[in-house]
């Protein structure tokens, strides 16, 4: 079996042509890869620790080395996996990875879920399009309350706090007709004749807080995208990342999505726009 066809049956195309790439570079520039033993290959990552400062990328060339090794022992090449007990002790970046993010089409995706309890479908609609389409965090999310969705002016109000900046963002039709079927008909069935001012509300009628959005966004989508998690804050970041990409100005981004300092929206920016955009591309083409 060839190492492209191992790695086209173990992992999805983005990610087995990233792996493909990056082992290519290490045989080209390591010949005794096939024969390295641990110690070879601590010496191999020392060096390397020389040539990139960022740990991000250390990460990613040892994940591949494993692979590489992980190939040689289902071939029978090797007894030994040399690489298998290899640690990083590195701190990684804070820099947004992009290799993790979603395209504006695959998160349209996420709203066409089917959904196995009707009283809870419209609602998982609003939760989801407001971090789709105005990429919410679920803090933020968890915070909204009816009055601060303004049908009125087609938007939705997000208050601030001590980490973000208070705005309003213009919601998308599809939206309007959502909330106002899910604040007219579903969460009156939610309430059960109990009272909360919070728009997001769970089986009991009580508010859904952080962790109970956090935890319903990882296990609805699980395995929808093999190879990266489908979390409420890969949604945010893929939302912000993309108004780059769609060429949006720095100070527009940081507005959109409430940031307090310039330099947390620089994050997803990156080098600049291109590196940005070539990279979505790179990674998750869309098919």
């Amino acid at each position: 079996m060839t190492l492209d066809k191992y790695l086209q049956q173990h992992y999805t195309p983005s990610t087995a042509a990233s792996y493909l790439r990056e082992i290519n570079q290490f045989l080209s520039s390591y010949p005794e890869a096939p024969g390295a033993v641990y110690s070879d290959l601590m010496s191999y990552i020392g060096v390397l620790r020389h040539r990139y400062r960022n740990s991000y990328t250390l990460h990613r060339i040892v994940s591949s080395i494993k692979v590489y090794y992980d190939y040689q022992c289902h071939i029978g090449a090797r007894l030994d996996h040399p690489a298998r007990n290899i640690r990083l002790r590195d701190k990684r970046s804070r820099d947004i990875q992009l290799q993790d993010l979603f395209s504006a089409a695959e998160l349209e995706v996420l709203l066409d879920r089917e959904e196995r309890y009707s009283v809870l479908a419209l609602r998982n609609k609003v939760l989801m399009s407001l971090l789709v389409y105005q990429g919410l965090t679920v803090g933020e999310l968890s915070a909204l309350s009816v009055s601060d969705i303004l049908l009125d002016k087609g938007s939705v109000y997000i208050k601030g706090t001590a980490v973000s900046n208070r705005r309003e963002l213009p919601l998308k039709p599809v939206q309007m007709d959502w909330l106002s079927s899910y604040l007219l008909e579903v969460r009156l069935q939610l309430l059960k004749g109990s009272e909360s001012d919070l728009l997001l509300l769970g089986h009991r009628g009580k508010g859904m807080p952080g962790t109970e959005i956090s935890k319903h966004v990882k296990r609805v989508y699980k395995g929808l995208y093999r190879g990266r998690e489908v979390s409420a804050q890969r949604i945010r970041q893929s939302v912000i990342a993309n108004l780059f990409s769609q060429g949006h100005d720095i100070g527009v981004v940081q507005q959109f999505a409430g940031h307090k300092y310039p330099s947390s929206t620089e994050r997803y920016r990156q080098d600049d726009v291109y590196r940005l955009q070539s990279a979505i591309e790179l990674y998750h083409p869309i098919k």
